[in-house]
């Protein structure tokens, strides 16, 4: 069923971009554009190189547009989202920390992505394929519809013949534009004052030459156009001559030695150089609404520099924030490139595609954030879980209504979502503390609320598969729950008769209070007794050395159980443990 669109005014980053997405494609629908598509569908765009494991940072490449389309269609608006496979880039470099790939694969270097061989042991037939179907399954785990578009298959099929045709014969036009801006990076250059995308260095890299990104200059002239050679495949060819009536191109590749010449009209093997290649995309495919990245917005780069050359093939700019990096709890920025990055399908392994949506849907676009992996995912769900209660009793904000909204589903309907949602850390201490022992996790679990016990764990599912993965992939193995097999009698021998007391109010109290609620009660009451207060006395009516008193007291508890300081909530440890087991640890 549909989801209808809040009656609420929202007062989301979406909502706005998507108000100004429609006034932008009625304006061009009324004529002021030459792209004939906005009057019917609005085109939203993406694009992403599957030059290596597509990463969390280039997801935010497709939520940005994801997110707007799916407004657009919940107000009824046909919305067609492309994803441009820039597959038939350059392959630049060999990422490092990328299983099956090794130095060899520089042989390669230079040739377009889909002319690489996919590294060993995968079932795709290159390289481009292997990692574009890993984004293509975490793309529909989160609900992201898409037209996918292979630029290999656009430019080696003729698509875009005219196109490039066009472009040669308004070189001029295009390296006059170009040349506004070469005089002034060479210094930032120098600086190297913000990192560059690795579609930036795709084209500063195509040519050979470090200091050129926008296309072959030489004795012959400029030109926006680089073949690939016939004999090595490689792109580290110089267009030497070209003529516009006859469109006979002449190119050398400085790899190999080939040379031919071509009839540009009927050649298929080459693609227009980066800077020009993504305003013609923009004029083809007529679309009003791109976001770019932070590398791709600074003076001079190419969605600045596009916005010149677009109307040079009769379309306009999109319009489309700046999105800044996405980081990862303990990492620097990513790049694709290296190997090694978290992505989309590594999240959505140890959490739900709702939390994942809600990331990137709840921070405006040119707002970084991090991705957490570590321990701070427990608090994520605990922010999350709130969220949720709130928006059911009908206390959240409006904006905080948008973004739950926008993350628990589509336009076409709900995500698969857990049917009963445990907190995310306590069902990640169940799965430390059972190993993968099914019945005593369904054991525990249904302890944990007696009188709405658990029934199976189908009920808790996807969210406890994904709490589990998270315990056995990210936690370190030393800070991994095991309970000890018998007590520590040395330990128990030492304890003076306060510590002596405290444990023997809390065995007293086990039986009546075994449920996760009961047992929090009662250990955080055992020390509020011992010193004279009730057990349900709150923080604002007791003393400071009462927080003291229950610090001493929970370590004591993990030092009996497991050992150490510290560990999973003690509730949950208590009675992951068992009533009878705890017992004897504690030295009844």
């Amino acid at each position: 069923m549909p989801i209808v669109a809040q009656s609420t005014e929202t007062t989301d980053w979406v909502s706005r971009f998507a108000d100004e997405v429609i006034e932008e494609s009625e304006r061009r629908a009324s004529g002021k554009s030459t792209s004939p598509a906005a009057a019917e569908v609005i085109v939203v765009a993406s694009g992403l190189s599957p030059s290596g494991p597509i990463h969390l940072g280039n997801l935010r490449e497709v939520m940005t547009p994801h997110l707007v389309a799916d407004e657009l269609r919940r107000r009824g608006h046909q919305v067609r989202h492309l994803i441009s496979w820039d597959d038939y880039d350059r392959y630049r470099k060999v990422p490092a920390g990328v299983a099956g790939v090794d130095e060899s694969w520089a042989e390669h270097i230079g040739k377009p992505l889909t002319s690489v061989p996919a590294p060993e042991g995968s079932a795709h037939p290159n390289w481009a394929e292997h990692f574009k179907a890993a984004m293509v399954e975490s793309l529909a785990e989160l609900g992201v519809e898409f037209d996918g578009i292979s630029q290999t298959a656009q430019y080696t099929s003729g698509v875009y013949r005219e196109q490039i045709l066009h472009a040669m014969r308004h070189r001029g036009d295009i390296d006059a534009i170009l040349d506004q801006y070469r005089t002034k990076k060479a210094p930032a250059k120098k600086q190297q004052q913000k990192p560059v995308d690795e579609a930036e260095l795709e084209a500063a890299e195509g040519s050979g030459a470090a200091g050129e990104d926008d296309g072959s200059s030489g004795t012959a002239g400029y030109f926006p156009y680089k073949p690939y050679c016939g004999n090595c495949e490689k792109d580290l060819t110089t267009v030497t001559a070209y003529d516009d009536d006859t469109t006979e191109l002449t190119y050398t590749c400085a790899a190999c030695g080939f040379s031919e010449t071509v009839r540009l009209n009927e050649f298929n093997r080459g693609k227009l150089v980066w800077k020009v290649d993504w305003p013609m995309r923009w004029a083809y495919e007529g679309v009003v609404f791109e976001p770019s990245g932070v590398d791709h917005s600074s003076p001079g780069s190419s969605f600045q520099v596009g916005g010149q050359i677009v109307g040079i093939f009769g379309g306009k700019q999109p319009i489309g924030p700046m999105y800044a990096f996405v980081g990862i709890s303990g990492m620097a920025k990513m790049s694709s490139s290296r190997g090694g990055v978290p992505t989309p399908a590594d999240a959505l392994k140890i959490m739900e595609p709702q939390i994942l949506r809600w990331l990137y849907a709840r921070r405006r676009p040119n707002q970084s954030f991090k991705i957490a992996f570590d321990q701070e995912i427990q608090r994520l769900y605990d922010e999350w879980d709130k969220l949720d209660a709130k928006v059911a009793d009908g206390s959240a904000l409006p904006a905080d209504i948008a973004a739950h909204t926008r993350a628990v589903g589509t336009a076409t309907g709900e995500l698969r979502h857990t049917p009963r949602p445990m907190p995310y850390r306590t069902l990640a201490s169940v799965a430390d503390i059972t190993a993968g022992h099914q019945d005593q996790a369904l054991r525990i679990l249904s302890e944990l609320d007696p009188a709405n016990p658990l029934v199976s764990l189908d009920e808790v599912r996807p969210r406890l598969d994904k709490a589990e993965t998270w315990i056995n992939t990210q936690v370190p193995a030393d800070q991994r729950t095991i309970v000890r097999d018998e007590p520590d009698h040395d330990l128990l021998k030492s304890l003076d008769e306060a510590s002596q007391q405290s444990l023997r109010l809390l065995l007293d109290g086990l039986a009546d209070h075994w449920s996760l609620d009961g047992l929090s009660h009662l250990v955080y009451g055992v020390p509020k007794v011992q010193a004279g207060f009730p057990a349900d006395a709150t923080p604002k009516d007791l003393p400071p050395e009462i927080k003291t008193a229950q610090r001493s007291f929970f370590a004591l508890l993990y030092h009996l159980l497991v050992g150490r300081d510290t560990g999973p909530r003690l509730p949950t440890l208590l009675l992951a443990v068992g009533q009878e087991r705890v017992r004897v640890l504690l030295g009844e």
